[in-house]
């Protein structure tokens, strides 16, 4: 099978999570912030700065650059441009992490909702994950006791859960050196957030 099928079998999934669920904000109301928040800086929102915002909106996971590309059909030059303008303004995030060569990049968290991520230690595809309500604030309780404990101030978190994703997982490949525990987790589709691949 080529990598094309698979990548447009993506792109639906990802399509269709996004469609079937009611988004926090809509992509109406994210164009019309980042269009409002960029032309306070006297920065203008062009064509190019609308589509990769969309491309990012659309999605249920943060994207490397060539996903970004792939999606917009755009020039290498032109997404990095894009991106850096929308980076230093704090409509878009850049991720690394340990568990991918490549960086990766989604809208800030004031436009699509607090979340958290699954991160393949093998692939390095990372997808988004929101807790339900309760379990949130659970979390940030303990967060905070552990915080108080060591005489610091929390300002904001996001927590990435490092494994393996389906595909990787299906394969039988070994992590990254380390022992590889399975957990049967069963995600929720989100209802609270744009796009967002888990709800648990």
């Amino acid at each position: 099978m080529s990598a094309r099928p698979r990548a447009n079998s993506t792109r639906r999934a990802d399509q269709a999570a996004a469609a079937a669920s009611v988004h926090a904000r809509t992509r109406h109301e994210i164009h019309t912030s980042v269009s409002e928040r960029l032309g306070g800086d006297g920065i203008r929102y062009t064509r190019s700065r609308r589509a990769l915002v969309n491309v990012l909106a659309e999605t249920c996971r943060p994207l490397t650059v060539d996903e970004i590309r792939s999606e917009m059909a755009a020039p290498q030059s032109t997404v990095y441009r894009t991106l850096a303008v929308l980076e230093e303004t704090g409509l878009v995030h850049r991720l690394t992490n340990n568990t991918s060569d490549f960086a990766r990049f989604e809208l800030a968290e004031d436009l699509l909702g607090h979340h958290h991520h699954f991160a393949c230690a093998l692939c390095g595809t990372m997808i988004d994950v929101t807790l339900a309500d309760k379990l949130e604030a659970d979390l940030l309780r303990a967060l905070v006791r552990l915080a108080t404990r060591q005489h610091f101030v929390i300002d904001t978190y996001q927590l990435d859960i490092v494994g393996a994703c389906s595909t990787c997982s299906a394969t039988d490949r070994p992590l990254r050196g380390k022992r590889q525990r399975t957990a049967a987790v069963t995600p929720a589709t989100n209802s609270s957030r744009n796009g967002s691949g888990s709800h648990v």
